[in-house]
């Protein structure tokens, strides 16, 4: 048995719609980010929280960051790596938006829409790692 042609087959392939949900997610994410990045006060007012001043905008600037390499990780594993690592990634970065809503809930601040953008994306996330997990048992 040829161990490359059973990792290709265990590959998202750009003719499934599934590796193009989780390109489109982290082209999100990645769009996401560059906001954080370059306009903090654009990015403050999406997440939920007010736009600190100072040296302080830094943990801002630290969220989109974090977005960044999160889109980078899926981009990059559903390019060249398999299913399973895709579905554990994106299982596992559903702890993003979920302490995202617990911080902007508790600081009171946040509109319900801001609340649940945090809530859309962390069911993205669940969404597609289960679409790609059923995929994966069925190969």
């Amino acid at each position: 048995m040829n161990r490359n042609s059973d990792t290709n087959a265990q590959r998202l392939s750009w003719t499934e719609p599934s590796m193009w949900a989780v390109m489109a997610l982290s082209i999100v994410f990645l769009c996401l980010g560059g906001l954080f990045i370059l306009s903090l006060a654009a990015g403050a007012a999406i997440f939920g929280l007010p736009a600190p001043s100072g040296v302080a905008g830094g943990y801002l600037r630290a969220i989109g960051f974090r977005d960044v390499a999160l889109a980078l990780y899926l981009g990059g594993l559903a390019w060249f790596s398999t299913r399973r690592a895709v579905c554990i990634v994106l299982a596992a970065s559903v702890f993003i938006p979920l302490c995202d809503v617990i911080l902007v809930w508790n600081a009171g601040s946040a509109a319900s829409w801001q609340v649940a953008l945090h809530v859309v994306s962390g069911a993205s996330l669940v969404l597609i790692a289960a679409w790609v997990f059923r995929l994966q048992i069925n190969v």
